[in-house]
């Protein structure tokens, strides 16, 4: 059914390594349809750069410049479109990113971290507004005169995070959900105003194979540089310890592992 209507995102028999099957920290993978969910990889980008993109990136440049329409505009227009993304951690920074790459002349970036806030203008974000500290909606109305964001993505999947990406659209605008609720409250989406104010409420769900040669070309071509979210490298060993940190919070930067060992630490 996907493929008929051009839509492998939303493919009912999705098959991705590391979440239907098996795959992600192997040394070796059988991909299923190689040849039309394998790309390769340019002689200008690195092997870091390249596992750098997934999922932050190519899940973000699916969200900013396709589902929420930065990648048809010209350079004029990109330059008067404000992009305002809602949310915390590697996604919203990467959507910062791609809508930098793409030409967005103001970008607006909302956390609760000063931390994330920090690293998100130096990534390309024009402006910043802490969520713990300021009226959102007031702050980003504010900062596009009263008009509104034209393309809002909300990057983390809260409730917070989804109404004011919703309340903070321009009249015509379009709000992006490509942050996955994991629990808690269900957002209240005022439809009202989403019919008053015609808004365009969009779905976007990773990214497809087809167009990771697009991504790896802003790479190739320096538009884009993954290297800036990657917080420190590691061995194989610390890797998994570094999962296994999560639970307890997660890193702004991405811990790449780029260290291996012939013969492990442990005698198990």
């Amino acid at each position: 059914m996907c493929a008929r209507r051009g839509r492998p995102t939303v493919c009912e028999r999705q098959e991705q390594p590391g979440f239907t099957m098996m795959g992600s920290f192997a040394e070796f993978l059988a991909l299923p349809r190689a040849d039309r969910n394998l790309s390769a990889i340019p002689p200008k980008v690195s092997f870091v750069e390249a596992a750098a993109l997934g999922c932050r990136f190519t899940t973000a440049y699916r969200a900013v410049v396709q589902q929420g329409g930065l990648g048809i505009k010209s350079e004029e227009e990109a330059r008067g479109t404000t992009v305002a993304v809602f949310g915390c951690g590697g996604l919203r920074l990467s959507c910062v990113m791609i809508a930098k790459a793409f030409g967005a002349g103001r970008i607006v970036a909302v956390d609760v971290s000063d931390d994330a806030l920090a690293k998100a203008r130096e990534v390309g974000a024009t402006d910043v507004v802490n969520a713990k500290r300021a009226n959102v909606r007031q702050q980003v109305m504010d900062l596009t005169d009263g008009a509104g964001s034209d393309v809002t993505v909300d990057a983390a999947g809260f409730k917070a995070t989804c109404e004011d990406a919703v309340h903070c659209a321009r009249r015509g605008g379009r709000m992006v959900q490509v942050g996955l609720p994991v629990g808690g409250p269900d957002p209240i989406v005022p439809m009202a105003a989403v019919a008053g104010k015609e808004l365009e409420i969009v779905g976007s769900h990773g990214c497809a194979a087809e167009d990771i040669p697009a991504i790896l070309s802003l790479v190739e071509d320096g538009r884009l540089d993954p290297k800036k979210l990657i917080g420190r490298e590691v061995t194989l060993e610390e890797g998994a310890r570094a999962l296994m940190d999560m639970d307890r919070g997660s890193p702004i930067g991405m811990v790449m592992v780029t260290k291996f060992t012939e013969m492990p630490a442990s005698r198990y």
